[in-house]
């Protein structure tokens, strides 16, 4: 046994270009008294297998997808960890959870076990992600973090990512629709976190000191047409700004918008629209940089009997869309985290009747399961007043922090009349871990699906409540 976790180790530097003393010095073994190898723990994470990220997609392999061609190059992707760790990265994106914006959440990677979280979020055109990861130790502890969108067919198409060492990234939000952002450490890696996701408008605010006094969708002309943007109030000749770097398109003047600009912001698909200036002070094909000044507020054209404003809009090839998201300065910060932050990591047990385990966290959000009484769960993370739990049987939800309690006291001792296989897991076919002879006292800290998790003299396990 003890060849084959050196081989491993060997094979593992050559994927993470390390060397294997490196890897033997960052690992202990912890044995049986028997010398059987009981599990094996990294010590600190292998700063060798970072590989730096490209500055954009274009083709390019992400972090993630080259530190998997990595263990696939050195054999490693059909051994058992190799297994687990490409499976986790698939099977989160197909059950993300539930969450909203802004949202945050702070967790702990285990390297005893390859996980990988994602989470689901909905998010609008003009919007522009920020997400941001703290990770201690801060050092020699890599998290994968990548940026997925949702099709209606079912696809998913990579976005954006952190590089390695996870800074802070920032995406813009092309369509309405479903985003998953996953997190994956790599191998052997033990660490907690912190993760972000906030959103905020993807372009300038186009008005000094401006408000907003008249939306989308407005009633004009008595109700014959609608309002195509958004009207901004300001003093007469308060400055208009670009709200975006890109290139003049056209200066010119129309019977509705009478002195107006376009701008095309760069690497974009749409035109800016500013309208009812009182002057342009910019000229055909000119380079702006977001904040410099266009224009100066007015109420040209048919707005000559209002208010001075600047009518900002938003054109695409299939016409005007709502400007609100791409310029709304209104930034929420996400919920504290309330709920306790030593449980991360550890055991806990349902400490009420029925506990809803559910699909984000919220009290409204869909139930998963039904939890009985001292059921058995896994703290991974906590997010404001909620828990993120794996059940025995690795499915994932949040339960509300106040129905759980710790295991450190059992729920029951028994002393055991027949001899009993202790198993891994709350299965009939699961495997033996060891035998509890007649007379041992055991101690019950909780159950599920008809076993009991018990903690003896020698083994912890699962036993058949049947005993």
């Amino acid at each position: 046994m003890m060849y084959r976790i050196y081989i491993f180790l060997l094979m593992l530097a050559q994927a993470c270009h390390s060397s294997l003393a490196m890897l033997m010095h960052a690992c202990r073994v912890c044995l049986y008294p028997q010398g059987q190898i009981f599990v094996l723990l990294v010590g600190v994470s292998l700063q060798s297998c970072n590989v730096s990220g490209p500055a954009g997609l274009f083709g390019k392999r992400s972090p993630h997808e080259k530190y998997g061609q990595n263990l696939i190059d050195a054999g490693l992707r059909e051994s058992a960890l190799g297994k687990a760790w490409f499976g986790q990265a698939e099977a989160s994106l197909l059950k993300p959870l539930s969450v909203t914006i802004p949202y945050k959440e702070s967790g702990y990677f285990s390297a005893e076990q390859p996980r990988a979280a994602a989470v689901r979020f909905e998010a609008k055109r003009g919007q522009r992600i920020s997400i941001s990861l703290d990770k201690k130790p801060a050092t020699n502890f890599c998290i994968y973090v990548d940026l997925w969108e949702a099709k209606t067919s079912g696809n998913k198409k990579l976005l954006a990512y952190a590089d390695t060492n996870a800074a802070p990234f920032k995406h813009d939000i092309d369509d309405n629709g479903i985003y998953i952002l996953r997190l994956q450490p790599e191998l052997l890696g033990s660490g907690e976190y912190t993760l972000t996701i906030s959103s905020g408008p993807s372009l300038a605010f186009p008005v000094q000191k401006g408000k907003i006094g008249s939306f989308w969708g407005a009633d004009r002309d008595g109700g014959v047409r609608r309002h195509e943007g958004v009207d901004i109030f300001a003093a007469k000749r308060t400055p208009a700004l670009a709200a975006a770097d890109g290139f003049v398109s056209r200066v010119g003047d129309n019977k509705l918008g009478g002195k107006v600009v376009f701008i095309r912001p760069e690497g974009k698909n749409y035109n800016l629209y500013y309208a009812h200036l009182d002057e342009q002070l910019v000229t055909d094909g000119q380079k702006v940089s977001a904040g410099d000044t266009i224009g100066l507020v007015g109420n040209t054209g048919n707005a000559i009997n209002t208010a001075p404003h600047l009518h900002f809009g938003i054109y695409t090839g299939g016409g005007a869309i709502d400007p609100l998201d791409f310029i709304n300065p209104a930034i929420k910060s996400p919920p504290a985290i309330t709920a306790s932050l030593t449980s991360i990591g550890k055991s806990v047990r349902t400490g009420s009747g029925i506990v809803h385990m559910r699909e984000g966290p919220s009290a409204t959000a869909a139930s998963l399961r039904t939890l009985s009484l001292n059921s058995l769960l896994q703290v991974e993370a906590a997010s404001s007043g909620w828990y993120k739990v794996l059940l025995p049987d690795g499915v994932s939800g949040f339960v509300s922090s106040t129905t759980v309690k710790p295991v450190s006291l059992p729920v029951k001792q028994l002393k055991i009349s027949n001899e009993q296989y202790v198993l891994d897991k709350p299965e009939s076919i699961a495997a033996r871990k060891g035998v509890v002879s007649p007379g041992e006292s055991i101690r019950i800290l909780g159950e599920y699906n008809g076993y009991y998790y018990v903690s003896g003299s020698r083994h912890s396990g699962w036993l058949p409540k049947n005993l």
